[in-house]
Parts: structure tokens; C-alpha cells; sequence
């Protein structure tokens, strides 16, 4: 795959908690100048961002972020608002108490909700598949595509683990045909890019994307 291919599917992602305005903008130069799938940023920093590049990038978010653990009622008001602030796509974090909980129609029932939030916007779903058992995993997968998301992704990048191939490899058998891959953490080399996406992930999430595919230019 050429540079450019890759970075099309890209999600160039900056989330540390000190992320300064200064690094946001750099990232989103890189973003404009290599041509990314999206800027994946910190909700605070949406409209401030739309504000000084408008539609020259698409701004994803992360609800519900890192833990998931917040109410349906707040996590719905997180979409709405950083819709308001300009985002084309929320990354959601499910709860995994639920999940623990053998409680699979609420995880169902929050997608679902987020995703009506959501509207025509697009709704990534964090599974954070490092905490699940392959069991688990299948569940999750038939959740998503119950609840009418538009995304399955392996994990929030500060969990334990990030994404493997055998994820991937198993959302593919158990997902619905309208539903997408994002891989997310541990994605480190050039190969590990083009091998994610060569299993059918539409989406990746890194912020190395840049350092790994202009190493050599």
C-alpha cells in the first residue's frame, strides 16, 4: 500500500490528559498536510479546532472515555454536545461493569442510545477487548451490530492491551455486514499498519502513523 492509501484510513489521535493546544495543532497540520481519516482529540478541544480549520479535517471525538463507566443519560449528553462543537464522529466506550454483568441488552440499549445522539454522525464502539473473554468479544460483536453503530473498535489505547490480529480476525466472522473495524493501541510499525488493514480494518488509530510512514522520506 502507498503512503497516501494508509493514511486515508488513519485516525491521527492524541488523547494524553496534558495535550496542550500546541501539540493539537500540530497534530491537526499533519492531519490537513498527509491527508488522515480524522483528528481523534479531546472533546475540549473540538471547537477550537473548528474554529481555526473549519472542514479541512474530520474531527472525531471519545465519549465516555477512558473507562466507560459513566451513565447512559451523561454519556448521550457527551455526544449531543460535541456534535454541537463540530465532530463528525464519536468514539464511545461501553461499560464494562454491564458487560461483567452479563447485562449484554443494556450494552445494547446505551449503543443504541448513543447512536440516535449520533444521528448521520458517525459512532465508533470501544470495546476494550484486553478486559473480555472470547466469549465476551462475540457478544459484544452482535451488540454493536444490533444496536445499528456504525463501528467496532478493539480498544481505548490505556487499557492493559491494544489490538491483535485474532481480534480482528474474529470481529470479521461475528459482525454484521454493516458493520466496520477500527483497530486502536499497539499498532507500531508500518507492517502492523498494513496488516490491520489488509484483515479489513477501515479505520486505524495511532498517533505514530506520521513517524512510521515518513521515516524514510
Amino acid at each position: 500500500m502507498t503512503n497516501q492509501e494508509i493514511f486515508g484510513h488513519i485516525d491521527h489521535t492524541l488523547l494524553k490528559a496534558t495535550a496542550t493546544w500546541e501539540q493539537i495543532q500540530a497534530l491537526c497540520d499533519e492531519a490537513v498536510q498527509y491527508g488522515t481519516a480524522s483528528v481523534c482529540v479531546p472533546p475540549s478541544y473540538l471547537r477550537r479546532i473548528k474554529e481555526a480549520y473549519g472542514d479541512k479535517i474530520n474531527l472525531c471525538t471519545v465519549i465516555g472515555f477512558p473507562l466507560g463507566y459513566n451513565t447512559t443519560a451523561v454519556k448521550e449528553y457527551e455526544v449531543k454536545e460535541a456534535i454541537a462543537d463540530g465532530a463528525d464522529e464519536v468514539d464511545m466506550v461501553i461499560n464494562l461493569g454491564d458487560v461483567k454483568n452479563g447485562e449484554f441488552e443494556r450494552v445494547t440499549k446505551e449503543i443504541r442510545t448513543l447512536k440516535a445522539a449520533a444521528g448521520d454522525r458517525i459512532l465508533k464502539v470501544i470495546i476494550e477487548t484486553c478486559y473480555l473473554s472470547e466469549e465476551e468479544k462475540i457478544r459484544l460483536c452482535e451488540c454493536v451490530t444490533e444496536a445499528g453503530a456504525d463501528y467496532i473498535k478493539t480498544s481505548t489505547g490505556f487499557g492493559t492491551a491494544g489490538a491483535t490480529i485474532e481480534d480482528i480476525r474474529l470481529f470479521k466472522q461475528h459482525i454484521g455486514p454493516g458493520v466496520k473495524m477500527k483497530a486502536a493501541g499497539g499498532v507500531k510499525t508500518r507492517g502492523d499498519l498494513e496488516l490491520f488493514l489488509g484483515e479489513g480494518c477501515e479505520r486505524i488509530g495511532t498517533s505514530s502513523a506520521v513517524k512510521l510512514l515518513t521515516a524514510r522520506e
